[in-house]
């Protein structure tokens, strides 16, 4: 069996590993450059209680909120069960032994242009209930800058209640500069430098977040639900340390019963040759066509 499945048209093409996983390792104009940083396993452990270490590997993962130090580091690093089309693949893991979680991402690319549907899927194959939420990560390339909208604005006295959270974790520091804070949008680089872990959360109703590197333009969209979030509310969430930056997307906690399952879903777009310039103006003048190219 090969080590990898590639699904591919004439725009993109996305790289899948079999040998662990769910994973996602490689979005990509045809020829050109990983949109999705990849970590090799050698350089990168973190002992678990569960025998094995677990890895980052980069790429897209799926995981399930809220975090634990000993929960969430099921390590998967054994083979995948794996179906697929021309243009489709569904990855399954092995149930969890401790939690009794099946996970599952389905691919599926469009036949022309760049659109990629995303499904993540935890099925509870256990004999107890669990209150968990789908949490969809992606490890993006080294280098960039990432962007969350802030909500419209509206002048006060026309506006008077809060228009959403803003969650931040004991490391989180705002003056830390890696992050911009503007009125418009909030921006996150990553760094090479090693540096301090950073993370905040937030709920979006804007419903996409965005990614620039070497010329190349990342959307990520998902479907803001209402309901109860993990995290004091978040369904969106931004990760950096020295060696990556994550952009996180989670759906609403469920009380997950025994046979039944809760589907996540992402849309991904990727467009090429974009200059999004260095001003808050000059950044919504660009994104602006380009994200309404993103809504079907």
């Amino acid at each position: 069996m090969s080590a990898d499945i590639r699904i591919a048209n004439d725009e993109v093409e996305i790289v899948v590993p079999l040998g662990y996983g769910p994973r996602v390792t490689r979005y990509a104009r045809i020829g050109g450059e990983n949109v999705f940083d990849e970590i090799d396993p050698a350089v990168q452990g973190s002992p678990t209680v569960f025998g094995d270490d677990w890895h980052v590997y980069g790429g897209h993962r799926l995981w399930y909120a809220p975090e634990d130090a000993v929960r969430s580091y099921w390590p998967d690093n054994q083979p995948v069960r794996a179906e697929s089309t021309d243009r489709a693949v569904t990855l399954t893991q092995a149930v969890e032994g401790h939690t009794g979680l099946e996970k599952a991402i389905s691919v599926t690319l469009d036949e022309r242009g760049s659109r990629v549907q995303v499904l993540h899927r935890l099925s509870n194959r256990g004999a107890s209930s669990l209150e968990i939420a789908p949490w969809a990560l992606t490890v993006m390339a080294k280098g960039g800058r990432a962007f969350f909208p802030h909500p419209p604005y509206v002048p006060h006295p026309l506006a008077l209640a809060p228009a959403r959270p803003l969650v931040m974790w004991p490391y989180t520091r705002m003056s830390d500069p890696r992050w911009v804070w503007g009125n418009r949008f909030i921006m996150l680089h990553h760094s090479p430098t090693p540096l301090e872990a950073q993370k905040i959360g937030f709920y979006d109703a804007e419903g996409w977040m965005a990614y620039e590197v070497a010329g190349d333009l990342f959307v990520k969209r998902h479907e803001p639900h209402p309901g109860a979030h993990a995290d004091f509310g978040c369904n969106v969430e931004a990760f950096a340390d020295g060696n990556i930056l994550e952009l996180e997307t989670l759906g609403p906690l469920a009380c997950l019963s025994p046979g039944s399952a809760i589907v996540h879903r992402e849309t991904w777009f990727l467009f090429g040759g974009v200059d999004l310039g260095g001003s808050e103006d000059s950044l919504e003048a660009a994104l602006a066509p380009l994200l309404a190219r993103t809504i079907s």
